[in-house]
C-alpha cells in the first residue's frame, strides 16, 4: 500500500464557530509501537467535536489536536508491538483525536474489524457512540434484559446507538424525539415506542408504557430542566446516565424524590479515559455486539455525508439539530467507495 508523504486534514484555526474549521496539508501522524495507522475513508461527526471547536473540550495529553473521534478505513501500517492486523484490512476505530484527516494513528486496542457487509460511512458512524453507550449504560449502569430505557435524542447518533444496544441485550427502549418522522426512524432501529418531546408529558407517557413503573434506565443528552423530568420518569431504583448537557449544565433537581426512589445519577465522559479502559470497551463490543451488527437485515444508521473539506457544513447541520442518524465526512478514498 502506498502512503502519501502528507495528508489533507481539517484543523481548528481558533476557538469559535464552524468557520474556524480549515482544511490544511499536514504531515502524517507519528505511529507509536502500539499504534495502527489507518487510511481514513470516513470520519464521524459528534457533539464533542463541536465542543472542541468552541474551545470547551481540550484533547487529553498526547492526543492529536485535530478534531475527530471515530473513523473507518484500511490498515496502512502499524507499530512493532501490534499483532492480529494486516495491511489493507477494513477497520473502524475510536480515536483520541485526529479523525478529520486522510490518515490517523490509533492505539491498537481501540481498533475493531468492520461489521461484515457494512460500508465505510456506516462503520464510521459506530465507534464514538457505541463506545460511549457501552461504557455508560451497559458496563456502568448495568443494563439488563427486560429493563425499560428512556432515551433522549433518540434519532441522533447517541440515541440510535442506545436503542440498538438495548435491542441486542433485550431491553425495551423508548425514544424521545422532536417530531413523528424522527420517531418512526427510532422505531426502525428497534425502539418499542417514541414520545414527541413538546407534545406529550414525558414522565406520564413513560409510566403508561411501563405499566406504571417508570424507566429503569434513562439516557440523557439534554440536561437543564430535563433533569427533573428524568427523575419523575425514573422507576424506583432507576439509574439516570448523563451523556451530555445540550440545554444547560446546571439544573435544579428534586433531591427528596431522588432519595425516595433510591435513584442513581452518573455522568460519562469517554475521551479522557485511558487507552486500557477504551480497549476493554472495544473488547466488550467485539465479543457481544459485532455479530448482531453483521446479521442480515440489521438496521444501519441513516447517513448524511459531506466531503472532508466541507466539515464546516457538517458542523452547521449538527448545530441545527435537524438531522437524523449520523453525519459523516468522506475523504477522497472513502467517496470512491460510496460513489459520492
Amino acid at each position: 500500500m502506498t502512503i502519501i508523504p502528507d495528508m489533507l486534514a481539517v484543523d481548528i484555526a481558533a476557538p469559535g464557530g464552524p468557520d474556524m474549521l480549515v482544511p490544511r496539508r499536514l504531515p502524517l501522524p507519528p505511529v507509536g509501537v502500539a499504534d495502527i495507522l489507518i487510511r481514513v475513508a470516513a470520519a464521524g461527526v459528534n457533539g464533542p467535536d463541536l465542543a472542541q471547536r468552541r474551545g470547551h473540550y481540550d484533547p487529553p495529553p498526547g492526543a492529536s489536536p485535530l478534531p475527530g473521534l471515530e473513523v473507518a478505513g484500511e490498515v496502512a501500517g502499524f507499530g512493532a508491538g501490534v499483532s492480529g492486523f494486516v495491511p489493507g484490512q477494513r477497520v473502524m476505530a475510536l480515536t483520541n483525536g485526529g479523525g478529520y484527516a486522510e490518515y490517523v494513528a490509533v492505539p491498537a486496542g481501540q481498533v475493531l474489524p468492520m461489521p461484515a457487509g457494512w460500508n465505510f460511512a456506516e462503520a464510521a458512524a459506530l465507534p464514538e457512540t457505541w463506545f460511549t453507550i457501552t461504557q455508560a449504560l451497559v458496563l456502568r449502569a448495568g443494563l439488563e434484559p427486560g429493563m425499560v430505557v428512556l432515551i433522549h435524542g433518540g434519532s441522533g447518533g447517541i440515541g440510535g446507538a442506545a436503542i440498538q444496544i438495548c435491542a441486542i441485550i433485550g431491553a425495551k427502549p423508548i425514544a424521545v424525539v422532536s417530531d413523528d418522522s424522527k420517531g418512526r426512524y427510532c422505531l426502525s432501529l428497534g425502539a418499542m415506542a417514541y414520545i414527541v418531546r413538546d407534545r406529550e408529558d414525558i414522565a406520564a407517557r413513560v409510566r403508561e408504557l411501563s405499566g406504571g413503573r417508570g424507566a429503569d434506565r434513562v439516557v440523557d443528552i439534554i440536561g437543564g430542566a430535563m433533569a427533573a423530568v428524568n427523575v419523575a420518569a425514573a422507576a424506583p431504583g432507576g439509574h439516570i446516565v448523563q451523556i451530555s448537557a445540550l440545554e444547560g449544565g446546571k439544573a435544579p433537581v428534586p433531591l427528596r424524590e431522588i432519595m425516595f426512589k433510591g435513584l442513581t445519577l452518573s455522568g460519562s465522559t469517554l475521551r479522557p479515559q485511558s487507552s486500557a479502559v477504551k480497549a476493554e470497551i472495544a473488547a466488550y463490543i467485539g465479543a457481544h455486539f459485532l455479530a448482531a451488527l453483521a446479521a442480515p437485515g440489521w438496521p444501519r444508521p441513516q447517513i448524511t455525508s459531506f466531503a472532508l473539506e466541507a466539515a464546516r457544513a457538517a458542523h452547521e447541520m449538527m448545530e441545527s439539530r435537524s438531522h437524523r442518524g449520523k453525519l459523516i465526512l468522506l475523504t477522497a478514498f472513502g467517496a470512491g467507495e460510496t460513489g459520492t
